[in-house]
This record gives structure tokens, C-alpha cells and sequence, in this order.
């Protein structure tokens, strides 16, 4: 069961939470903001419900309230920044910011992000770029759960990609998407509901295949995307391999199996080789390449004509990467955002601990 919420109410409970642990209030606005786009679009394994983890880390040092978010390393369309430990929310907004301003003046910018924390959903920092007529990138790579096609070791995160493309009238081109079958968000979810997995989600211990919704918890991996080589794992597992080396050994950051975990009572990996989680932003200015207007004009036209596309009978209509979530946004600003009953209880307690109300 599950109990609606309105958008304000759950943004300032949030913001007031890290305020509370000493964020200023623009952090905690930027870090409240980025964290309840994930449920105002649908990915509610990345919103609210994991505003306890973030806290949890804070308890434990390794996020700091208050980081100094800098510039280490930089050309005139390339930087490298470490984030100080901060949350990845309040991280990433500031890197791809900084991706913007170098596109601004070069024609694109590319920032890799060392130091940091898990930042929400990739698709939110990419889509900073659409405003301002660019095409927007965001990446980043996440504690190893992942193993490697034909290996039972866990190597690689969940490391999302994440593109978003401006249209004209049409609503924007968003992609964001993990480079595994599924994200582990996905097995969160079907855990709290005590229900078992699609088939080449996740593997045992062992390498079996298995659909047991709690597979990674018992020393299990996730699948890259495609489930097996016959599938085409071994693409999921470049792509993901990508982010990885774009993220992390661009930046100085941790890479493979020494990325730091999310849940604060995990061990840290020992022998780490760099400095926290790491990201990588890039943003490319459209008139760069041709004017805004034509590029956005025909956009709508490739929107247009792949929505139009003719579907196997029974099926609905293809669907333009983004529209859903565009849509979900909408109806969940409107008529509230729906929490899981666990949820609702860790929030409540959350909010005890600082003498909030949820």
C-alpha cells in the first residue's frame, strides 16, 4: 500500500533534513530538488526513499555537509573537480554547471567529477543543458554489483548514462538508463513487495541464473545489460566499462571494485586507488554545429515520425525516450507522489531523530 504525498510537502521535509545535518540552504534546496526528480519522474527507487542512506553517510563522515566543491584541472572546454566529499546531489548540479559555462564560450564543455557521493538519477543533470539550447551528458559510476560477462566477481556499478536532447514544440529527448539489465533500484522494489525477478537480472554466488529478488544480498550479481553473451551482455558490460573509465580514471576517482558503497554499513574496499564516487558531465552547444531553430525543427520531425511508427499488434505506441517521465511529472506535481508504507516509516523516524514532521 501506498499513501500520496504533495511534492511541497516531501521537498521541504527533505530540505529541512539537510539543513538540519548543516548544509546551507541553497545546498539543501539544490540537494532536496535533485533528490524528488527522481520521484516526480517515476524512478521512485532514487528519490525520497533514499534520503535515509544519504544521512546515514553523513553519520558516518564520509559525506561532508558543507564541501568545497573546486576546480583542479582545466582547459578552456575541459575541468576536473573534486567534489570534497559532498553529496553527490549539491556535486553534480555544480559540475554540470560548469560543463554549460565552458560550452558557453568553446562550443562544448566535458567535466570529470572525483570525490563525490551518488547523485540521483543521471537524466536530471544532463537535461541542465536543454534551457540553454545544448545537448546535455551525465554518467557515473556506483559500487561494484555488477559482474563482467562469463565472470562471478562483482566489478562494475550500475553506471547510468544519461542524454538529453532539446526539441522545439516536442517534449525533450531524455535517456537515462543504467548499463545493466536492470538497476538495482529495480531489485529494492521488488524485495519490498516480496516478488521475484525477470529471468537475466541477476546471477548467484555461483554464476547460476536466478530470480531471486535478494540474489545480491546473499553474494549474487547483477547482470549486465542483455542478461548473457547470447544476449549481448558484452555490450552492456563496454558500456558500463565506459562510464566507469570516463568517470573515475579521468578524474582520480575510485574505479571497478574499490567504488565506495551507498549503504554506510557496508565496509569501505580496502587499498582504494582514488577518491570517492566519480561522474562525468559533458554539454554541446547545438549552434556549434547548426542553428538551434532548424536542429529543434527537426527534432520535432524525428519525435513526430517514431511515435507514428507502426507496432506489432497488441503493443502500444513506440515510445520517444522521456515522454513517459515528462508525463509523470506532470500528473505527480498535480495529484501528489505515492510512498511506500516502509518508506513512510523510515521518514518517520528520520524525522524524529531531528525533530521533524514528515
Amino acid at each position: 500500500m501506498a499513501s500520496i504525498y504533495s511534492y511541497q510537502q516531501l521537498y521541504t521535509f527533505s530540505k529541512n533534513i539537510f539543513i538540519k545535518i548543516g548544509c546551507t540552504n541553497v545546498n539543501a534546496e539544490t540537494a532536496a530538488k535533485v533528490l524528488l526528480s527522481a520521484d516526480l519522474r517515476g524512478v521512485d527507487s532514487h528519490g525520497i526513499a533514499r534520503l535515509t542512506g544519504y544521512i546515514r553517510l553523513w553519520e558516518v563522515n564520509r559525506i561532508k555537509a558543507n564541501p568545497d566543491i573546486c576546480i583542479v584541472h582545466e582547459t578552456p572546454s575541459t575541468a576536473t573537480v573534486d567534489g570534497d566529499k559532498g553529496l553527490g546531489l549539491v556535486v553534480a548540479p555544480a559540475a554540470m554547471q560548469i560543463a554549460i559555462d565552458k560550452a558557453k564560450n568553446a562550443g562544448t564543455g566535458w567535466v570529470s567529477v572525483k570525490n563525490s557521493n551518488h547523485f540521483g538519477i543521471a537524466g536530471i543533470h544532463a537535461m541542465m543543458a536543454l534551457e540553454h539550447d545544448m545537448i546535455g551528458i551525465a554518467m557515473t559510476n556506483a559500487s561494484a554489483l555488477v559482474a563482467p560477462t562469463f565472470s562471478i566477481e562483482r566489478l562494475l556499478g550500475t553506471n547510468p548514462i544519461a542524454v538529453a536532447i532539446p526539441a522545439g514544440n516536442e517534449a525533450p529527448f531524455v535517456a537515462d538508463f543504467a548499463t545493466t539489465t536492470a538497476a538495482n533500484g529495480k531489485l529494492e522494489i521488488l524485495q519490498r513487495k516480496n516478488a521475484v525477478t525477470p529471468e537475466g537480472w541477476v546471477q548467484s554466488k555461483m554464476g547460476e541464473p536466478s530470480t531471486n529478488a535478494s540474489e545480491v544480498k546473499n553474494g549474487g550479481a547483477l547482470l549486465p545489460l542483455g542478461g548473457d553473451k547470447e544476449h549481448g551482455s558484452h555490450k552492456g558490460y563496454m558500456l558500463g566499462s565506459v562510464v566507469d573509465i570516463f568517470s573515475a580514471i579521468l578524474s582520480g576517482a575510485n574505479y571497478g571494485p574499490w567504488v565506495p558503497p551507498f549503504p554506510a554499513y557496508v565496509p569501505m574496499p580496502e587499498n582504494m586507488p582514488g577518491e570517492g564516487i566519480g561522474h562525468f558531465f559533458g554539454a554541446m552547444r547545438i549552434d556549434a554545429f547548426r542553428p538551434a531553430a532548424d536542429f529543434k525543427m527537426h527534432m520535432d520531425k524525428w519525435i513526430q515520425r517514431f511515435s507514428a511508427a507502426k507496432t506489432v499488434a497488441g503493443q502500444p505506441k513506440v515510445i520517444i525516450p522521456g515522454q513517459p517521465e515528462t508525463a509523470m511529472e506532470k500528473e505527480r506535481m498535480k495529484s501528489g507522489l505515492p510512498l511506500a508504507t516502509s518508506v513512510i516509516k523510515e521518514l518517520e523516524e528520520l524525522g524524529k531523530k531531528f525533530g521533524l514532521s514528515l
